[in-house]
């Protein structure tokens, strides 16, 4: 709803007007530079703008990674420099873009969705990356600095895999293979969660159970947007006939939608097993109220015809018999109420109603 909100302030405006949507995560923005090949490898943590808008080497693969994409002059100037169409440019300032892939001739154009859960504020928290495949090179767009590619980045420095005999179209296979692997580990600590979420349910559901259900109901919402349209995108890039896509980076593409089904599986069936603890809750809190109101009952019950006795010794009649017998209280009254109640508790106890 915030998202909607705020995409209310393009109102009026022309297609492809830059205005970032979203919540500015970082002060500044900051561009990383990672150029390698066989031979060669050089990497920059603090780079200028000047160093992005240079030429680009077609002999290595440049990745340039721009965290902070609130900074739309930074965006504008380098898709300026690299021919990028302006409505790819909108789309990478507007955070709330949904997984799709769009071919523009010269370079290729991805969005996807970088979850993790935040445990100090116990909160899933995603955020959008843009990828911008080109001839020799790789640019990629985030909102903040966390990321998971520093797997990715070690291969890379210490030369393992096949990742530096490849182009920049493996590197994007490589880092969406990453973001894809991490859904795995968010939707394992899920599935811990809810092993214990389970073991207090059958034990001694609370309110705060209660509100633990619907918390991880409200994560799943956001995986499912996040994870559902990655699957069709992912499905068009690895069918897609661009040059920039070589065929052996094509079927590792194909490698990480198999991934992304599986997580798919595994999200559908922690849904359902999500409804279903939120069925056994509702169960056990009406259960437990059937018993007490049972228990209620029984105890009404016992009282009617003892109440009914102690009505008819109550009446202020003198002629009532036996009223003037000084054991009458203490034998009579006492064992008629006694003998009720136990019959009565034997009776439940029989027909298993205790």
């Amino acid at each position: 709803m915030k998202m909607i909100k705020e995409h209310s302030k393009k109102k009026g405006l022309p297609p492809g007007t830059l205005l970032h949507i979203g919540n500015a995560q970082q002060e500044k923005a900051t561009v990383v530079l990672m150029e390698y090949s066989q031979n060669t490898f050089l990497e920059k943590q603090e780079c200028h703008i000047q160093d992005v808008l240079k030429t680009i080497p077609q002999d290595t693969a440049t990745w340039y990674n721009i965290e902070g994409i609130h900074d739309v002059e930074l965006v504008e100037a380098v898709g300026r420099e690299l021919g990028l169409h302006h409505l790819t440019l909108e789309d990478i300032v507007h955070s709330g873009q949904r997984a799709k892939f769009e071919d523009y001739d010269n370079y290729l154009f991805l969005v996807m969705k970088m979850l993790r859960y935040n445990t100090e504020k116990h909160q899933l928290q995603s955020q959008q990356i843009s990828f911008v495949l080109g001839k020799g090179y790789l640019l990629t767009f985030q909102e903040d600095n966390w990321d998971v590619f520093e797997i990715v980045r070690e291969r890379i420095r210490k030369k393992q895999g096949h990742i530096k005999q490849h182009g920049c179209d493996y590197l994007a296979y490589a880092l969406i293979d990453a973001v894809v692997d991490h859904y795995f580990e968010i939707l394992e600590y899920f599935g811990d969660t809810m092993e214990d979420l389970e073991k207090e349910l059958l034990s001694h559901p609370t309110q705060q159970t209660l509100n633990k259900i619907h918390i991880i109901k409200r994560d799943f919402v956001l995986l499912r947007k996040t994870i559902w349209p990655l699957r069709e995108m992912l499905n068009q890039l690895q069918s897609d006939d661009s040059e920039l896509l070589a065929s052996e980076t094509r079927l590792h593409l194909r490698d990480a939608l198999d991934h992304t089904i599986q997580v798919i599986d595994a999200l559908e069936s922690n849904r359902d097993l999500v409804s279903g603890m939120l069925e056994i809750y509702l169960s056990s809190v009406s259960n437990k109220m059937n018993s007490i109101m049972k228990v209620l009952t029984l105890i009404a019950t016992i009282f009617i015809p003892l109440t009914f006795v102690t009505g008819i010794f109550g009446m202020n009649f003198k002629t009532m018999p036996k009223l003037q017998t000084g054991w009458m209280y203490p034998w009579g009254f006492w064992i008629i109420i006694v003998t009720l109640t136990t019959c009565m508790m034997a009776y439940f106890k029989k027909r298993n109603w205790l």
